[in-house]
């Protein structure tokens, strides 16, 4: 009987395709009912499963906004003690901060350098000394600035030496690049003992920087040295924001030479009053001859 079907089925019958199809039809509603209940409860066991993950990510949540409410309850207090405190102090207003986020289209790393390029320049009043900031942390400083670009050196070059502030103490050191990814600290006092993942902020020392801004942690902390993993991420760093704090810093003075201008115009100062000294020199001397004239011509 299979022969004969198998017969039939390859030589094309009508009939048996007919018959095929009779049975798929017949077959069909009972396979859809008997598979509805278990397609129902999964569906069921699903939605039960996100419940239960949704009541516990509500529950973190709340706990979450417990704490934030506590830490903006300090960190108003903290501010109303702040300024309680540079009222007394009658400390002055810190400047006002202007920004430019520019997209990094050049990498000029090498063996030598590690600094990158951004679109944005003079045209965005982007000067040198401006610090370049990702969204973790700071990144550098703008060296030069072009009409449309700027060239931005990396914490991680070495010729970058930044003042930094260690840990809760605030210890003082400089952040110093040797081109690798994480810069190493100098001047740090050898009798401190740093711990690992210790927070790395700008101390604002020499006008480089403003205080506070996030620079990283430390990685390695023993007798080869103290280094710092920073908060940037090399790998994907797209954009930089180029912020002006207005600070009257050592670089300013040094890009708009102030230190060179001042004597050039104290020298064409002197310049322009020697002839009036000179003329006042003259004019004793030229009266001194009439004097002697006048007062000779009466003994006579």
């Amino acid at each position: 009987m299979a022969i004969a079907l198998m017969l039939l089925d390859r030589a094309g019958s009508t009939f048996v395709e007919g018959v095929r199809t009779a049975l798929t039809d017949t077959v069909s509603p009972i396979l859809e009912a008997v598979s509805q209940p278990v397609a129902t409860l999964n569906d069921a066991v699903s939605q039960a499963g996100q419940l239960v993950s949704v009541a516990e990510e509500n529950t973190e949540l709340r706990r979450q906004n417990e704490r934030l409410q506590h830490w903006q309850t300090v960190a108003r207090r903290l501010e109303a003690e702040n300024a309680a405190l540079r009222t007394m102090l009658n400390l002055p207003v810190e400047p006002g901060i202007g920004f430019v986020t520019g997209r990094v289209i050049g990498d000029q790393g090498g063996a030598y350098v590690r600094s990158v390029l951004v679109n944005a320049g003079v045209r965005e009043n982007v000067v040198p000394g401006q610090a370049a900031m990702t969204g973790e942390g700071l990144a550098g400083r703008v060296v030069e600035a072009g009409r449309r670009t700027a060239r931005v050196l990396l914490i991680t070059d070495m010729n970058s030496r930044i003042p930094i502030l260690v840990g809760e103490r605030r210890d003082p050191a400089i952040l110093a690049g040797d081109n690798r990814s994480q810069p190493r600290l100098l001047y740090l006092d050898p009798r401190i003992d740093v711990p690992i993942g210790a927070r790395v902020v700008t101390s604002g020392h020499g006008g480089v920087f403003p205080p506070g801004l996030p620079v990283g942690q430390v990685a390695v902390s023993g007798e080869q040295g103290v280094r710092i993993q920073p908060f940037v991420d090399w790998g994907h760093m797209e954009y930089l924001r180029l912020v002006n704090y207005e600070m009257p810093g050592i670089l300013n003075s040094f890009h708009t030479g102030e230190d060179a201008v001042a004597p050039a115009s104290g020298a064409s100062a002197v310049e322009e009053n020697a002839p009036e000294a000179g003329a006042a020199e003259a004019a004793p001397t030229a009266a001194a001859p009439a004097g002697e004239a006048a007062n000779t011509g009466p003994a006579r």
